[in-house]
């Protein structure tokens, strides 16, 4: 059995990657990790764990031979709860999580959880392993410091620079109260005052031909290309964009195997730019990053390659 954690309003990527299983024959467990509350019924002892779900379904750990991390979501509380007790019941429970998915530490993960919130949550780690890789990446400050920021911008940016929380408003993929990436002019320098309120990813702006959304699957490439040089961010580019399939050079990819090999990780959606300059520059990678609209809109078959290596994985462990 594979165990899939995700969350109850996930659909389509997940479709797919079940449909994909049962033509298999291999059974699966979808885990919505929002609802692993009260909802939930749960006991784990130092050798294993059982679950029911929501819905009445059982699992034990002892049947659980895979998982896929396919996303995860902040888990519930219910409304009648009172506003006292709100921080101990996240507490409890996201203890409780914790414990349950470190009882699967010695089976197959897509991606192993330890190395994924590593990546996950440091933007800035994430940047020193890809030039450590050979990959280009913008000159880049995290700062809450409004001198530091100016002197930044006026040393590296040439007069336009972007910035960017470190995480997302909302886990959404229509662009709607979800971008946080902001360009930065002169004028715009006397907003920092409050800064110290919201450290920000300051970088350069950079002049792009297009962008790419890039998923790699442990040594395969899924590329799309969108002919986005105006937004700040693809995201936001509703209307009049589409995405094209894009074949990425040899050593770019050699360069983004070896970084995903150094962070461990078998999966990752990769966003790059192609700079008007020729260079392909490095931005992030996410670990449970939306691809979905990859394989709808070009035909790629990320979920079967997904869980192919997973199937393959679970076969050599055994």
């Amino acid at each position: 059995m594979i165990l899939c954690i995700t969350h109850s309003q996930d659909f389509y990527n997940i479709d797919l990657f079940f449909e994909y299983l049962a033509s298999k024959n291999i059974p699966y467990f979808r885990l919505n990790s929002d609802r692993l509350n009260h909802l939930q019924k749960i006991s784990i002892d130092e050798n294993s764990f059982e679950l029911t779900d929501e819905s009445g379904n059982t699992v034990h750990s002892d049947d659980i031979k895979g998982v896929w991390h396919r996303k995860a979501w902040r888990i519930s509380t219910p409304e009648e709860l009172d506003q006292d007790y709100e921080k101990i019941f996240l507490n409890e429970y996201g203890s409780l999580r914790y414990n349950l998915i470190t009882a699967l530490e010695h089976i197959p993960w897509i991606n192993p959880y330890e190395n994924e919130k590593k990546v996950d949550g440091n933007k800035i780690f994430q940047l020193k392993i890809a030039e450590r890789n050979n990959l280009t990446i913008p000159k880049t400050i995290f700062s809450n410091d409004e001198e530091k920021i100016t002197n930044f911008f006026h040393q590296y940016c040439q007069g336009k620079a972007i910035a960017k929380l470190h995480g997302v408003t909302a886990k959404t993929m229509s662009g709607e109260n979800m971008i946080s990436t902001t360009i930065i002019e002169e004028e715009s320098l006397e907003n920092l005052a409050d800064i110290a309120y919201c450290p920000m990813i300051f970088q350069p702006y950079i002049e792009k031909e297009y962008e790419l959304r890039i998923v790699y699957v442990d040594g395969d490439f899924f590329t799309g290309k969108i002919n986005n040089s105006e937004n700040a961010d693809w995201r936001v580019a509703h209307e009049g964009y589409v995405w094209s399939a894009y074949e990425l050079p040899e050593p770019v990819k050699a360069n983004l195997t070896s970084m995903m090999n150094e962070m461990g990780l078998y999966i990752g959606a990769i966003d790059m730019i192609k700079g008007r300059d020729g260079a392909y520059y490095f931005l992030e990678v996410n670990p449970q990053g939306e691809w979905g609209m990859l394989q709808k809109e070009l035909g790629f078959s990320i979920a079967q390659r997904i869980a192919d290596n997973l199937i393959n994985r679970i076969n050599f462990h055994e």
